[in-house]
């Protein structure tokens, strides 16, 4: 229990930023309700004139009227600090984004240029060279076995091609059904064995 209720908490996210944006809405949403309790108060005082004139009362009238002017050019100096409030709302609001665009180029940037670090100019050169190669040499095969073919032949391969990929068999050509004429080893010898032995002969006269 103990390590549950005295376990610290991680550090909080809220900048000195987001502070100062905090406390700039909250004074201007104070402003705010100012402002609408003013017009109210504005609203009934105006009522409460009309009231004074029809019982003769013109000079408290006048003078309700003249708290009800001063009370106008405070609603309005009031509409104007809402107005700068706002503006600074929005101009901090808007820094904030700038900064977090400004650190995403930055980390950008560090990615490459350690990109940059492992592979060099002359690794890339390499490496396009090499595919260059690579893809000479198969054009070069490409072209001997298209010379090498008949038109017969490549119409042949489409065929087994098209065959292969629709799961079919492939057509083999037909074996013969005559029996090879045979050669036997014997009547090819004989003739060998009789012309040597007259050679073995003169060797031992």
């Amino acid at each position: 229990m103990g390590n549950v209720f005295g376990r610290k908490s991680g550090p909080s996210r809220v900048t000195e930023q987001d502070k100062a944006v905090l406390q700039l809405k909250q004074q201007r949403d104070k402003l705010k309700q100012y402002q609408k309790r003013i017009t109210l108060q504005l609203e009934k005082e105006r009522l409460l004139a009309k009231e004074l004139l029809k019982d003769g009362k013109k000079e408290k009238a006048l003078l309700l009227l003249k708290k009800k002017r001063y009370q106008v050019q405070l609603l309005d100096k009031t509409e104007n600090q809402i107005s700068n409030l706002e503006k600074m709302v929005q101009d901090i609001e808007f820094m904030q984004i700038e900064m977090k665009v400004i650190e995403g180029l930055k980390i950008g940037n560090d990615c490459l240029k350690r990109m940059h670090e492992i592979m060099a100019i002359e690794d890339v050169e390499r490496i396009l060279d090499e595919t260059q190669e690579a893809i000479e040499y198969q054009r070069q095969i490409d072209e001997i076995l298209a010379g090498s073919l008949t038109q017969e032949d490549e119409e042949d391969i489409l065929a087994e091609l098209e065959a292969i990929t629709q799961g079919g068999d492939v057509a083999l050509p037909d074996v013969p059904d005559e029996a090879l004429p045979e050669f036997p080893e014997a009547a090819q010898a004989e003739p060998e064995r009789r012309k040597e032995k007259p050679e073995k002969e003169m060797l031992a006269a």
